[in-house]
């Protein structure tokens, strides 16, 4: 049988690719180290997967940046305020992924691809021709036949990659249909005789496809075929569902199929699966670090084998390996137990190979019996249940999930802050220099003592503390200096959860993180941040915001264990938070911000799916928060979603103010607010962090009034997109300064 895998991680074992990216964006390295970065990368990786013996190694998966981005260069999508030359370049690539300071051009809005933490850049398309095209990905293709390799080239489909794409100025981007397939067209001539396949990803056929988007789909995908290559119709994230007659009727000469998550679908593919097409399995999951369970992957295979013949069949992981870290060998200190569980990257692909050797009859009886142990050992290990946190989830109530009053009688108890109109804060985080890095690496490292760790983090709040009443932002925060993850920080502090040295991924552009791994039953032996924000109030009379990552967003942004239902982890996790709000509240912390980014995130990609999801993690929400006083000024903080589907179940958590991304959008995602009238407080960003542009004043300014369209000056708050720990100090400072000026104009044309 055929083995390849649909994508490998980019970042490089150590993080080569974030260190170089940022080199470069500082001018410490050149156009020449990048490019030569990349192509080591490439190799190194093509090498892993043809030592794992897979029969074909995946090219075109490597970004510097984004792969939707990379496609929109391939087919010339570059809108005209990126382009300072005919042709575009480097400079023009990661202008249009990080905007330009010095020209005042926003880059292109960022949101998540599909339930993933991986973040895409949103092609724009109007009415203009398509630009120059890029052809990288026949470079790069060429270069992986040189290393004598069975290259397989991965496009991102054109009818996804339109999906996903946003209109400029009304233009529908389905008018670009024909001129998008031409290109894509003129790059599988080129490819067509280089490989036996070429993966094309159409993704959204596991979601929620538009009509114009399956109206478009068949004419598509006619036109495509006829370009003579073998092509791989590659789903993935869930099931195909409403969308199989369109999969299964494409005319392309493989499909693939994610069986990690979309198993249910299965049998009608079996049934339905064209003579002719041959079916990529994928068997082994792309999304999480457990072991695949070989005899119950097995047990599928023999049903698929049953079916279709093994001349018939690919061996695959679910999805592109780009979600997991690289290679598990690095994990030196991960508990034997627990590592004995676990698969990484590099991992998988010889998980692959195993199943293949195993369907092809040759002798795995030791690998196979060495996997099974494994199973038996997560399943009996008693560092997986602990019983009175099983028998509290079991004690939980409605009432647990009812704050006391609602929220008109809150606001008028939490009347004693004393805000001005549009009152303005952060989200959370500051920026985390170098000598807050270093000092949290000597104390990993034990070449500092705990107290002097602690002395210099209480130095960094003050420093904090002061900047932000020079500024004269109304409510504070702490900055965070202590934290190295909003989700790490706290998995470190709770039962339940591991921690790899090397395991991270990229969750955007050189933005990479490392999710803490939940193995276990969740518990808080302590309390985890009272320590740190009780001091930081300490320092002003003005009030300190106490700053948590809420449940949602940490088993999101986990690698969650799997022989468990998420909404129980959630629970679990939803009662720790709990008694963190509370200990807060008792030690004088009066306004709180539960910050749930992945709420969106977490949703399931069809929408008939979405109710049960939305219900237990509102649920869970309010049963982190419903323990304080109506005084008691509850926030919550989401960034970089779609709310106009799930508005009101936002106003189901019941946060006293809720602060959102919106700056990129120009406002508006607001107009869900507006149209449900939203009737709690709200904070959007009108300032985007991810960019190191700084805005000016009048641009913070005529996003005020943009909000104020859509929310009522009493109900308003004035804040940034997101948390700060990512840029530099200069450009934090000015453009706080900035926002905290266009508040003040704007609170003084209001009164």
């Amino acid at each position: 049988m055929q083995t390849h895998i649909l994508g490998f991680p980019r970042i490089g074992a150590n993080r080569e690719h974030k260190r170089l990216l940022e080199a470069y964006w500082r001018g410490q390295a050149t156009r020449q180290d990048l490019l030569d970065m990349g192509q080591e990368l490439r190799r190194r990786h093509w090498t892993i997967q043809a030592k794992a013996g897979l029969t074909h190694v995946t090219t075109g998966d490597f970004s510097l940046y984004d792969h939707v981005l990379d496609t929109s260069l391939m087919l010339g999508a570059i809108p005209e305020r990126f382009l300072t030359t005919d042709q575009p370049d480097l400079d023009t690539y990661f202008c249009m992924a990080r905007g330009d300071a010095e020209r005042n051009v926003p880059a292109l809005d960022m949101t998540k691809w599909f339930n993933t933490n991986y973040h895409y850049m949103v092609p724009e398309i109007s009415a203009a021709p398509l630009k120059s095209g890029s052809q990288t990905i026949v470079r790069d293709t060429l270069q992986a036949l040189d290393l004598g390799c069975s290259a397989k080239p991965v496009l991102l489909g054109p009818i996804t990659y339109l999906s996903l794409a946003k209109g400029v100025k009304g233009f529908d981007p389905w008018n670009k249909l024909d001129e998008v397939l031409n290109r894509y067209t003129h790059v599988l001539d080129k490819l067509r005789p280089l490989c036996s396949w070429i993966q094309i990803d159409e993704p959204i056929l596991c979601a929620d496809m538009s009509p114009a988007a399956r109206a478009a789909f068949p004419h598509a995908y006619k036109i495509l075929n006829q370009a003579g290559a073998k092509l791989l119709l590659t789903t993935y994230f869930d099931a195909l569902d409403d969308n199989m007659d369109l999969a299964l009727t494409s005319g392309c000469a493989g499909l693939h199929t994610d069986l990690t998550r979309g198993a249910r679908a299965l049998d009608s593919i079996l049934k339905g699966l064209p003579r002719e097409m041959t079916l990529s399995v994928g068997i082994v999951d792309g999304r999480n670090i457990w072991k695949t369970d070989l005899d119950r992957a097995l047990r599928t295979l023999d049903i698929v084998h049953a079916g279709l013949g093994a001349d018939r069949i690919m061996l695959a992981s679910s999805c592109s390996l780009l979600h997991t870290p690289v290679d598990l060998e690095l994990e030196t200190a991960l508990p034997k137990e627990l590592k004995g569980w676990m698969a990484f990257a590099v991992q998988k692909c010889a998980e692959l190979r195993l199943l293949a050797r195993a369907m092809n009859g040759e002798d795995c009886a030791a690998e196979l019996e060495a996997n099974a142990i494994s199973m038996r050992s997560r399943r009996q290990s008693p560092q997986v249940t602990i019983a009175a946190v099983r028998e509290r989830c079991a004690r939980v109530d409605e009432k647990m999930t009812r704050r006391n009053a609602p929220y008109p009688a809150r606001k008028n108890a939490q009347s004693w802050l004393g805000l001005p109109l549009l009152p303005t804060t952060t989200i959370g985080s500051f920026p985390q220099t170098p000598e807050i890095r270093k000092q949290r690496s000597l104390f990993r490292n034990g070449d500092i003592t705990t107290q002097d760790y602690e002395a210099s983090m209480r130095d960094e709040i003050n420093k904090v503390v002061g900047i932000q009443e020079d500024l004269g932002l109304d409510v504070l925060v702490h900055g965070e200096a202590e934290r190295n993850d909003m989700v790490e920080y706290f998995g470190q502090q709770l039962d339940g959860f591991c921690f790899t040295a090397n395991g991270w991924v990229q969750s955007y552009g050189s933005r990479c993180v490392k999710p803490p791994i939940i193995h276990g039953d969740i518990d808080r032996p302590m309390p985890m941040t009272v320590k740190w924000i009780t001091y930081a109030q300490s320092l002003t009379k003005k009030t300190m915001k106490g700053m948590l990552t809420g449940p949602v967003t940490i088993m999101c942004w986990s690698f969650v264990r799997d022989d468990m239902e998420r909404a129980e982890v959630c629970r679990q996790l939803a009662l720790a938070i709990r008694q963190e709000v509370t200990d807060l509240e008792k030690a004088g912390i009066r306004i709180i911000q539960i910050d749930e980014a992945a709420f969106s995130e977490g949703m399931p990609i069809k929408s008939r799916d979405k109710g049960a999801y939305l219900e237990w993690a509102v649920e869970n929400f309010r049963l982190a928060t419903s323990g304080v006083a109506d005084s008691t000024q509850i926030h919550s903080h989401m960034c970089y979603s779609e709310f106009n589907d799930i508005v009101q179940s936002i106003a189901a958590m019941d946060a006293d103010v809720i602060s959102i991304e919106s700056s990129r959008s120009g406002m508006e995602l607001l107009e869900a607010f507006r149209e449900y009238s939203y009737p709690n407080e709200i904070g959007p960003g009108i300032y985007d962090i991810h960019s190191p542009r700084v805005p000016s004043v009048e641009e913070m300014e005529n996003l005020l009034g943009r909000a104020l369209e859509f929310i009522p000056k009493e109900r308003l708050w004035v804040n940034p997109d997101c948390g700060l720990k990512t840029r530099d100090w200069p450009e934090t400072l000015a453009s706080l300064r900035n926002m905290v000026e266009a508040a003040r104009r704007v609170r003084a044309s209001l009164s």
